[in-house]
């Protein structure tokens, strides 16, 4: 072999590895994800080799994490509570420097869990029934739902700003849609959530699309979580596996442009009404 082929070899090789190495290190940042579909997420993201930073908001780091973080060596696990911008401020300073390609803002609450002590519990519904809500509720769903993933986006900004794919995701629900199909009454105040996080990320879509920073609001479908377990043996058959729904999920993040910042896309592709 001349020394030129083999130099050609070398650099080849060498750009195969860099190749390898920038696929390696995508990093991708989930909030609440020590249970459902964010520990999904994590678990899914780990496997396909990216740096996945899993954030929850214990005193102390879930087992579902510590699990996880003994299969992959990938896996970095941060605390934060969404809702406090002190908890925001000091992730961010924890993490300067480290660019976030894929900001996944999945924390979220739906019912009333004050009385849950196991994370299969399934809350209780009735507070959000008209006629019996309870306004404390209210405050806690729009705190997390809504302030959450505005704050961890704003305070994450320039970590999204220096990455490569320049990606910011909030994870919505159909019960947002506000030109969908009619549902029964109830759920006032996680419908009511949805539907503001939705309009406020469409917003930071447009704020951020001359950064050239990609919004999507996410519908990951009627998922059979942990939590929902309870519906299998009712509702399996409209009732989609978790790792399906996390599964489309990054697929959508995957194939998003720029040209699809703003959208509120299903889990398999299509366009959600709301």
């Amino acid at each position: 072999m001349t020394g030129f082929r083999l130099l050609c070899v070398v650099f080849a090789c060498l750009a195969n590895l860099a190749a390898v190495t920038a696929a390696r290190s995508s990093t991708v940042l989930i909030t609440g994800a020590n249970s459902g579909l964010g520990l999904e997420f994590a678990r899914q993201y780990a496997a396909a080799g990216w740096d996945v930073i899993a954030t929850h908001r214990r005193s102390s780091v879930p087992a579902t994490l510590a699990q996880l973080q003994t299969e992959f060596d990938n896996v970095r696990i941060e605390t934060i509570d969404v809702t406090r911008e002190a908890d925001a401020a000091a992730l961010a300073q924890r993490l300067r420097g480290v660019p976030i390609d894929v900001l996944i803002n999945n924390a979220g609450v739906y019912n009333d869990r004050s009385q849950c002590v196991a994370e299969d519990c399934p809350g209780d519904w009735s507070t959000q029934n008209f006629g019996n809500l309870r306004f404390s509720l209210l405050d806690t769903i729009l705190a997390v739902n809504v302030k959450g993933p505005l704050l961890v986006s704003e305070a994450l900004l320039d970590n999204v700003t220096a990455s490569e794919q320049k990606k910011i995701v909030a994870i919505s629900s159909s019960n947002g849609s506000l030109t969908g199909p009619e549902y029964s009454p109830g759920l006032i105040f996680y419908r009511a959530s949805k539907a503001a996080l939705n309009r406020a990320m469409q917003l930071v879509a447009l704020d951020q699309r001359d950064a050239g920073i990609t919004v999507l609001m996410l519908n990951p479908g009627p998922v059979l979580t942990e939590r929902q377990e309870y519906m299998r043996e009712e509702f399996e058959q409209v009732m989609l596996e978790t790792s399906v729904s996390v599964g489309g999920m990054i697929e959508q993040i995957a194939a998003a442009t720029l040209a699809d910042s703003g959208r509120f896309i299903q889990y398999d592709g299509a366009t959600v009404p709301w």
